[in-house]
């Protein structure tokens, strides 16, 4: 009867130290036989793998729902003539992205038979961003320009929407109408590649977190 009464008395443990215990074993490392250095680096792989996947800093901009849908292109390329093939490599290189980026490349997709004025407007009304490869031909053409205002009126504070790019162009020949836009300085062409396919990526993504914001 006495040892009977000793184990009815014995405290239990705390939810505290379950926790703690809990905790522990969950986050042992799966081969006893990995060194401390190994463990460690994959811990910070983990950590990583675990911030990259949050809702937060990772946004499905290719579901159903996106609205990202609700316009016909993801971004429209303005450009000179005298551009074509610099503008031809650039939108290979964002159409072959895992996101495959929808681009509006005029001498390829503008309907043939159409107005210029009239394509040029349909196109920056229907992308989201507008890159402007801004070149000494760029700044000569008034084709160019005009398509430059269509975007500005469109976007008046930009939001992202707008990437200048600057190439062979000193920065006090750099429009007047861009001063309060930050612009991409080609040097590198991969790295300005890149540049603008992240830049097309942060505001799709903010577009969408904004959306399900809305919803919520």
């Amino acid at each position: 009867a006495g040892w009977f009464r000793r184990l009815l008395q014995k405290p239990k443990p705390s939810s505290v130290e379950t926790l703690k215990s809990s905790h522990s074993s969950s986050s042992s490392p799966s081969s006893s036989s990995s060194s401390s250095k190994s463990s460690s680096s994959s811990g910070t792989s983990l950590a990583t793998s675990s911030i990259s996947l949050s809702p937060v800093s990772a946004v499905d901009i290719s579901a159903s729902d996106s609205p990202r849908w609700d316009k016909t292109y993801d971004v429209c390329i303005c450009h000179s003539e005298g551009d074509v093939g610099l503008v031809e490599e650039l939108v290979s290189y964002l159409e072959s992205q895992p996101e495959s980026f929808r681009c509006f490349l005029q001498l390829r997709d503008a309907v043939a038979g159409s107005a210029v004025v009239t394509e040029l407007c349909d196109a920056v009304q229907n992308s989201h961003c507008w890159v402007m490869l801004i070149t000494p031909s760029f700044l000569q053409d008034p084709w160019c320009r005009y398509q430059m205002h269509q975007a500005l009126a469109e976007a008046p504070m930009a939001n992202g929407r707008t990437i200048p790019v600057l190439k062979d162009v000193d920065r006090k020949d750099y429009p007047r109408e861009l001063r309060n836009i930050y612009y991409i300085y080609m040097a590198l062409k991969e790295k300005s590649f890149r540049q603008i396919r992240d830049t097309v990526m942060r505001y799709l993504q903010e577009l969408c977190r904004s959306s399900t914001k809305t919803m919520e």
